[in-house]
């Protein structure tokens, strides 16, 4: 098994995601100077990193078998069905924009909700990303991709995190490290199982 890696240069801005993850959808014009400035204060230190790699399932009964995880989830297993094989990853944006948060805290608690805002949409668009690669790279082999799930959704448990963490070595190819409570730093930062179907 190899794990991969795909470093993204830059991802254009989603404003609308980030007004939606602020809750500040009707009230845009107030807040968006406040957006921009924090946005040109942290988009230079951000970076858009994601490893991977793919794995074939064996299905047993109502149990799935990943290799390195063997999971009952139903939800997983309706997300997945039908898939001969699946991607997983791990992506975050690194620890700057935790400092600058943690940093805002103290001096304006607005800044830090807009900066969670901004870190949030972040990592989702790296995600998005990451999946349109995937997609392409997947359409050269006639093959499709059903949209990501992570640990934490529905009923696949949130300690399957440490089975990718092990799997990917997260924190040598991505600096990423989890604790007990299953909180990833940097904090901004996601690990997904992709389903892949087609010939």
């Amino acid at each position: 098994m190899t794990i991969l890696t795909k470093t993204f240069s830059s991802i254009p801005i989603n404003y609308d995601m980030i007004y939606a993850y602020a809750s500040i959808k009707d009230n845009v014009s107030k807040f968006k100077p406040d957006i921009d400035n924090l946005l040109s204060e942290v988009i230079n230190k951000l970076t858009y990193k994601v490893c991977y790699t793919s794995l074939p399932i064996v299905k047993k009964g109502e149990t799935l078998d990943l290799g390195f995880y063997k999971s009952t989830s139903k939800n997983l297993n309706e997300r997945i069905n039908s898939c001969s094989e699946v991607i997983i990853f791990a992506s975050t944006i690194g620890i700057e924009i935790d400092k600058l948060i943690k940093k805002y805290n103290h001096l304006s608690p607005l800044k830090a909700l807009l900066l969670q805002a901004i870190g949030t949409e972040r990592i989702e668009c790296l995600c998005n990303a990451f999946c349109s690669f995937m997609e392409s790279e997947y359409s050269l082999l006639s093959k499709s991709l059903k949209p990501r799930f992570s640990p934490g959704y529905g009923d696949l448990p949130l300690t399957m995190q440490k089975e990718i963490f092990n799997l990917l070595n997260c924190p040598k190819f991505l600096g990423l490290t989890l604790n007990d409570s299953m909180l990833m730093s940097p904090s901004k930062s996601v690990t997904a199982i992709i389903g892949v179907y087609g010939k």
